[in-house]
């Protein structure tokens, strides 16, 4: 009850003071300078107002009637930017309250040649002016000429190639470049349908990955082409890599039948780095020394640099121990079964 009545006297408090504020000299003469400064205000606005801007508007552009059998592969420009001059007044009017109406080609009344169509400007410049003021100039639009390609649904499947540079971080490597979908769908007029060989991402550069990356990756527009579906999801797995030892014997080919290669140590140790998801796929069977009769014949030496023929595929930084190997030809007897 008493903080009851004490709110009542602090608000009974409040509305005297305002109340004192509002009929004193001081508040008449702020309110009477304020309803005059309101008053030049607006005369000042309209004279404003009165004068003539330049000012741009768009307008929405959309094509329809577009046949069942036919493939827009270049869209219209969606919308045209429109330069006009007139009155303050006017171009308030368009900013505040007017909506303008999308200007509509119909497929059926455009032809165009190998399946381009080009609607230049006094085309369409009526369905632009019909919905200005009569007192509006229009001065300019852009783009001037609406064009756009279409396909008689002549298309093909063509593979997904990337453009630009992925790079793995230190002790990590890119094990692959997968797409999905690795191909996709080209619709074009024939005669550039024909030239079209691959559908190329946009450009992409990543450095430095250490994990497994999934990415959407538009492909590339062409003129007059379009790509069914126009973007890809681009996935990179990354592995570590890991080092590896085999020992991998030194095997003699294109030897006479009474000779026989003899090579000191027999084997070589091959270490080398590979990712380690497969560490345990790759062995001394994956790797082949291969020593020729006639390379060795040629050395005048006996000493052979030990090289491998092969290198499987993810293995890199190959190393040998020892690089070099002591040989000699041995001359044998058919009957000693060497």
């Amino acid at each position: 009850m008493f903080e009851r009545r004490n709110i009542q006297r602090i608000y009974l408090k409040i509305v005297r003071q305002m109340k004192d504020f509002l009929l004193s000299d001081k508040s008449r003469e702020f309110f009477i300078f304020l309803f005059f400064f309101f008053i030049a205000g607006g005369f000042w606005l309209l004279q404003t107002l009165n004068n003539d801007y330049e000012t741009e508007f768009s307008i929405p552009v959309k094509l329809k009637g577009v046949p069942n059998n036919m493939v827009i592969t270049s869209e219209p420009a969606p919308e045209l930017r429109i330069k006009v001059k007139d009155k303050g007044t006017v171009l308030l009017n368009y900013m505040l309250g007017k909506s303008f109406y999308p200007v509509t080609l119909d497929f059926a009344d455009y032809k165009g040649n190998n399946n381009h169509v080009r609607v230049f400007a006094p085309q369409f410049e009526k369905k632009i002016l019909s919905q200005l003021n009569v007192s509006t100039r229009l001065l300019s639009m852009k783009p001037d000429t609406l064009e756009y390609y279409y396909s008689t649904g002549a298309s093909k499947l063509v593979p997904v190639k990337l453009q630009g540079t992925v790079s793995a971080g230190r002790q990590y490597y890119l094990s692959d470049t997968i797409f999905s979908p690795d191909s996709v769908l080209v619709y074009a007029p024939a005669d550039v349908l024909d030239t079209i060989t691959a559908a190329y991402t946009r450009r992409v550069k990543l450095e430095d990955i250490s994990d497994t990356l999934k990415q959407q990756v538009p492909l590339v527009n062409q003129k007059g082409v379009k790509f069914v579906p126009a973007s890809i999801e681009m996935m990179l797995p990354v592995d570590i890599y890991t080092e590896k030892s085999v020992e991998v014997p030194l095997r003699g080919v294109n030897f006479p039948a009474d000779k026989v290669l003899r090579a000191f140590p027999s084997k070589v140790q091959v270490t080398f780095q590979i990712g380690l998801s497969r560490f345990r796929q790759i062995g001394a069977n994956d790797f082949h020394i291969y020593v020729s009769y006639e390379e060795l014949l040629r050395l005048g030496s006996d000493k052979y640099t030990v090289k491998l023929k092969n290198v499987p595929k993810g293995v890199s930084h190959v190393r040998f121990n020892p690089e070099q190997v002591d040989f000699l030809i041995e001359q044998v007897s058919p009957n000693d079964g060497n």
